[in-house]
């Protein structure tokens, strides 16, 4: 096939994987403009007849939004600074140090990764209800401070990173801490902006952990209260789809700033 056959056809597929991936969001927008019964027409209209976009304020206000926000950016703020220092510390840990059983270490971690999380939560729930931190600030934050998954993708990271300066930096008498801190970690931002970025974005969309572990209106978390316009018997869709378009917002903001490191994190960790 020729160069620019490969190009048109390249593009092609470019503009319809990212249809697919807009469409959805077009929709939600749509959704959060339209009346509360006209959503529930059939077949659904494409757009409203009429936008209504007192819906977000309507939305936000219904609920203590504001508070939902703030817990939610003070719980994600805890756990993307815990999960990366773990992550940087232990995935620095296994990629540099030997010892004895390092490889039976290796694969036993690698197996707990395929634990699903929701196995793990009734476990929790009981650790966190004995020391009575149940419907707490510390309650919400402790089962969230180390990712796993973080810590591998950090030592795959780290794998990838020429030894020569950090042998360097000891043959001049640095010692391990400040390798570490020195050379390593800042060689290692686009690894850890890449890993800031998929912890925030998995603690701000978290909804089950929020939902066990309190019960007070004050410590609920944006997703918890998006799902609140959905009861059994009702749902208001239109509210939903606008305090969810809204929830986006710090989403975007966190990658708009990490996106620079965002690539080449991706490139070097070896997540495609």
């Amino acid at each position: 096939m020729p160069a620019r056959g490969r190009r048109v056809g390249g593009a092609v597929a470019a503009v319809a994987v990212a249809t697919v991936m807009v469409v959805p969001f077009l929709w939600m927008v749509s959704t959060a403009l339209m009346g509360e019964f006209e959503v529930l027409q059939y077949p659904p209209p494409m757009l409203p007849a009429t936008p209504r976009w007192a819906n977000f304020r309507d939305a936000l206000t219904t609920l203590p939004f504001a508070r939902f926000f703030a817990n939610s950016l003070i719980v994600a703020a805890f756990t993307v600074t815990a999960q990366v220092m773990a992550g940087a510390l232990g995935g620095y840990a296994l990629a540099r140090f030997r010892f004895a059983g390092q490889r039976a270490v290796f694969a036993l971690y690698l197996g707990a990764l395929m634990i699903p999380g929701v196995v793990l939560l009734i476990p929790r729930f009981l650790i966190v209800d004995a020391l009575g931190a149940v419907d707490t600030m510390a309650g919400l934050v402790s089962a969230e401070l180390v990712s796993f998954w973080g810590i591998f993708m950090m030592r795959q990271f780290f794998v990838s990173l020429p030894r020569e300066l950090e042998d360097a930096a000891r043959l001049d008498g640095a010692g391990e801490w400040a390798v570490f801190w020195r050379i390593v970690l800042p060689s290692a931002v686009p690894g850890l902006a890449t890993f800031a970025l998929f912890a925030f974005i998995d603690s701000w969309k978290s909804l089950l952990w929020p939902l066990v572990v309190t019960r007070s209106m004050s410590l609920r978390t944006v997703e918890v209260g998006i799902a609140s316009f959905h009861g059994l018997y009702y749902a208001n869709w239109p509210y939903q789809m606008a305090a969810a378009v809204t929830a986006l917002v710090p989403v975007l903001v966190v990658f708009l700033l990490t996106q620079r490191h965002f690539t080449r994190g991706v490139q070097l960790t070896g997540l495609r």
